[in-house]
């Protein structure tokens, strides 16, 4: 067990891609924060505000943003996305392309804009045989934007970002990256992937809180985008009260109307923290070799792979299915065992992170095996 994720040992914790467990050293910043609060107030605050910063670079080194000001701190994916979807100036006629089995935060955002008049062209990912060709075909002249998620969130296809992005700059179209799914596990560089917009709540990969997510805007891009949200926070003279000229930040910060979520700030800021000491490349590695192991078990199981075998292809997702079993039946006998996991993609999910030990796999796939069997054994003796 990693010393920093005490888990209770009635559980098997393989749901990293929905909500992760806290390292124990945010736990104690979450707590050391309260008590601050509780008996000094906001005496501190221009301590909060170094701690703020730290975090704006935290992300930007986990993305290679230029500067800790290339970075906003928005409430979640879902609000860094309708940031970009309602910033852009649309026409009539316009079209975003991106795919079918998004995450809805990553689908519904773009379905809004048909009031607009911008439709919204999806690649079925399910049935595609060369998802980023597939995904260039369906650009035309009109189109102002391929939004998509870097890993999908279901079956874990890890997409090829830079291919990607080379060919939304040859022709002039914004590219925007939802990567909720790879960030704390898979390096990212803006350089290479030539990412217009970057979006990722803290919760899943990165092991924070929910509350905090990170919203990069190209610096280009950032006076065109425009604004709908407005507030003392998202000034250039921020703290300047009395001052009744005002202008948005020229930094990122003008995608941020009001207080920061510091409780969320100093919870992220610690996770990030272990991400940083333990290494990227390492941890990618670590991932790979438990998802590996994972996809080994399921195989020598007779279930059905759902995600990727290629390792090239994959995040921490591994997606499969049961032959004969009702998965929600399965799932749930899953969650009664211990067996934190979720249901996604026609299939059962399992998410491990770096720290995740080896023997948590094997059990989980045995009593996966298990379930199934009882609940098959069930069904043919009804139907006896």
């Amino acid at each position: 067990m990693h010393p920093e994720f005490p888990l209770s040992p009635d559980i098997l914790y393989l749901n990293h891609a929905a909500v992760a467990p806290w390292p124990r050293r945010t736990v104690a910043a979450v707590a050391r924060f309260a008590q601050e609060n509780g008996t000094r107030g906001a005496a501190d605050y221009a301590r909060w505000i170094r701690t703020e910063m730290r975090l704006r670079g935290r992300l930007a080194e986990l993305i290679g943003a230029s500067a800790p000001t290339d970075v906003a701190l928005v409430k979640n994916t879902s609000e860094g996305l309708s940031v970009i979807a309602y910033g852009i100036d649309w026409k009539a006629g316009d079209n975003v392309v991106g795919i079918a089995q998004e995450f809805p935060s990553n689908r519904i955002v773009w379905e809004s804009l048909s009031s607009q008049g911008v439709a919204y062209r999806r690649l079925d990912l399910y049935t595609a045989s060369q998802p980023e060709a597939d995904l260039m075909a369906l650009c035309d002249e009109r189109t102002r934007l391929l939004a998509l998620s870097s890993v999908q969130y279901a079956r874990g296809l890890r997409l090829d970002l830079e291919r990607l992005g080379d060919f939304c700059r040859s022709r002039d179209i914004l590219f925007c990256v939802d990567a909720i799914q790879g960030l704390g596990v898979v390096p990212f560089d803006l350089k290479r992937t030539k990412a217009d917009f970057v979006v990722a709540d803290g919760h899943k990969w990165m092991l924070g809180p929910e509350g905090v997510a990170l919203l990069y805007v190209n610096p280009r891009l950032r006076p065109e985008l425009r604004l709908y949200q407005y507030g003392w926070h998202m000034v250039e003279h921020r703290g300047d009260y009395e001052r009744l000229e005002w202008e948005p930040a020229a930094d990122a910060r003008r995608f941020e109307c009001g207080s920061p979520n510091m409780l969320g700030i100093h919870a992220l800021d610690a996770s990030l923290s272990l991400l940083s000491e333990t290494g990227i490349d390492r941890i990618q590695t670590a991932v790979a070799e438990r998802t590996q192991r994972l996809i080994a078990l399921i195989d020598g199981q007779g279930f059905e792979l759902l995600s990727p075998r290629d390792p090239e292809r994959r995040a921490g997702i591994v997606t499969f299915r049961v032959p004969g079993a009702d998965h929600q039946a399965l799932y749930q006998a899953l969650t009664d065992r211990g067996v934190v996991c979720a249901r996604r993609g026609g299939g059962i999910r399992f998410s491990p992170h770096f720290h995740t030990p080896h023997g948590v796999l094997e059990r989980a796939v045995r009593i996966t095996a298990e379930a199934a069997a009882s609940q098959i054994d069930w069904v043919i003796t009804q139907c006896h």
